[in-house]
């Protein structure tokens, strides 16, 4: 190595179990913080020398998920668990020869340096990998090679969904779906000053052992409301990877934790974009480009939809200058495990409803040709050609959609009728997280809400949802607990024989059958369906529910002639009310 250090590797110590759980849930956190994770591999690495302590701070400074190892074949062991993130490397150049056969293939490895003392050596087998960007005897050269392969990975990371002209509700990326949504009940969501205090304080236990990123979020801190939020997005820090890291792999968790800031930059985004494209310029059609890398399989998609859609699922980033946008995109072309693209993308703003909004003179960096759309922008796909020829590089041109586009609005008007479009904010969020399985943080909502309502009335449907969730992680006493809650407030609150008694009846039933108590089950379906013979006509879907879940019980407890009658009443009322 190019470094003075002692030559015997680290001597280490058997760490504590707590330790060890420790240290491996801030790893994944610190995954989960930004897409971009670097491993440093030299058999000579001694964190407690002052050089190689001092290594460690300067690659931090670039990137700060760093993971350094002494010992090749464990190294390999841990890049094959890291499915979610961009691996660069760093390799000593004795262990690189051997280690870069074995990695070089891997989707996950991106970029890898040699650091060595002997350049023109490793220069020789180097050259035959073309992952390899870099052959280096100093570490300041490769802090500044590792951070344009850093901006590469964060470029090409953006979460993109492809929809067909034909296809289904069923056959929607969920990403797709979630991602608008999540958007828009995100921005009908009042947050208060303790959510931002929330954030930071989990960002500092985070980022407990980074000197750096501490000063990062003391600043956000401090001075959250002394810049917008387009400042704070384009920051030179851990907010903007933070942000694509949790919107890429749908971290609900994350997301939900980051609401305030989604909310705050789409409206900083709304703003400018109305007072730059007043009346007097609402006409204005122009072009911008973006440049990055797609998977081939994600490459393959998108030639297969072209003139369908393309929604850009994070917050998107774009400029007025095709040359620098065709830099990454040819960058990106280097790498054999991508296509570099070229987007083409025509605005007008006229007929957009989208908002977007030009970064000059209000971005962490004072360039003039960045414009930065709100998230979940759609395009629809046009032409697809090579560029040059190349097969590893392309130009795809793309228009902003409209609410005129009749494909968009009928596919957002379905999106929207299946996700609880009478609800409102958190409930809302609570039943999104329930649908999409998410029930652990849909749990968190609900305990949240329930803080929060004063109006006994207003906590029965609330304790109906947590009663639901705990009955799909099947923890049934706990499910019980909460149906009987929801059930008492409604007693108190409504006659005996009103109809929405009926429903935690029904699934306080659900819960004892599943606990297999049957006469239980029993008599709470009974006490269900007694109410709806009450309230609702005969061939209504809910009186066939009661007469199916009581089947299922005879079923259950061996008295088939009873279950074969109560199916039948089932059955009839299908037979009425279906096509």
């Amino acid at each position: 190595m190019a470094t003075n250090k002692s030559s015997d590797t680290k001597e280490t110590h058997p760490q504590s179990g707590v330790s060890t759980r420790a240290t491996a849930n801030r790893r994944m956190n610190m995954q989960r913080m930004q897409n971009v994770l670097l491993i440093w591999l030299d058999n000579n690495i001694n964190e407690n020398n002052a050089d190689c302590s001092n290594t460690i701070k300067q690659l931090k400074r670039v990137v700060n998920n760093i993971n350094t190892f002494t010992d090749g074949d464990q190294c390999v062991e841990f890049i094959q668990t890291i499915k979610n993130n961009k691996i660069c490397m760093i390799v000593s150049g004795s262990l690189g020869q051997h280690i870069v056969p074995h990695v070089h293939h891997m989707s996950q490895v991106d970029t890898i340096f040699v650091f060595c003392n002997n350049q023109q050596w490793h220069k020789q087998w180097a050259k035959e990998w073309p992952k390899i960007k870099g052959v280096f005897t100093d570490i300041t050269s490769i802090c500044e090679a590792l951070k344009q392969a850093s901006l590469q990975c964060e470029q090409n990371a953006i979460s993109i969904s492809f929809v067909a002209s034909n296809k289904k509700m069923d056959q929607l990326d969920p990403s797709f779906m979630y991602s608008q949504i999540l958007k828009e009940i995100l921005l009908t969501i009042n947050f208060e000053d303790k959510h931002f205090k929330e954030f930071t304080t989990y960002c500092r236990e985070i980022y407990e052992d980074d000197e750096n990123e501490l000063k990062n979020v003391n600043q956000l801190q401090t001075t959250y409301k002394n810049n917008i939020p387009i400042w704070w997005y384009t920051w030179d820090a851990f907010l903007y990877r933070m942000l694509n890291q949790a919107l890429r792999h749908m971290d609900v968790d994350m997301i939900i934790r980051m609401g305030f800031f989604i909310k705050d930059l789409h409206r900083d985004i709304q703003r400018l974009h109305s007072e730059q494209f007043d009346d007097h310029q609402s006409g204005t059609t122009f072009t911008v480009y973006r440049g990055q890398g797609l998977s081939k399989a994600d490459f393959t998609e998108m030639t297969k939809t072209k003139g369908g859609l393309v929604s850009f699922n994070n917050f998107l980033s774009t400029s007025k200058n095709r040359n620098v946008s065709l830099d990454f995109a040819q960058q990106a072309a280097t790498n054999a495990d991508l296509i570099g693209v070229l987007f083409v993308m025509s605005i007008d703003s006229a007929r957009s409803t989208t908002p977007f909004a030009s970064a000059t003179g209000v971005s962490y960096f004072h360039t003039e040709d960045e414009v930065l759309f709100s998230m979940h922008t759609i395009f629809r796909i046009g032409d697809i050609k090579s560029m040059d020829g190349n097969n590893h590089l392309y130009q795809v041109n793309l228009t902003l959609t409209n609410d005129n586009d009749q494909d968009l609005r009928a596919l957002t008007d379905q999106i929207r009728e299946e996700t609880f479009p009478n609800s409102r904010g958190w409930y809302r969020l609570g039943q999104l997280l329930f649908k999409m399985a998410q029930f652990n943080k849909a749990q968190e909502v609900y305990e949240v809400l329930l803080l929060q309502t004063t109006n006994e009335s207003d906590k029965a449907p609330i304790y109906n949802q947590l009663g639901m969730i705990k009955r799909n992680q099947k923890e049934y006493p706990e499910a019980l607990t909460c149906y009987k809650k929801s059930l008492a407030i409604y007693q108190k609150t409504l006659p005996s024989n009103h109809l929405s008694l009926a429903n935690p009846y029904n699934n306080i039933g659900i819960v004892f059958r599943n606990m297999g108590d049957y006469p239980k089950a029993l008599s709470s379906y009974e006490k269900a369906l007694a109410i709806r013979q009450q309230s609702l006509p005969s061939n209504h879907p809910d009186l066939g529910a009661s007469y199916n879940n009581i089947g299922f019980v005879y079923d259950s407890m061996g008295d088939y002639p009873k279950a074969l009658s109560y199916f039948e009443k089932d059955l009839a009322i299908l037979q009425q009310s279906l096509p």
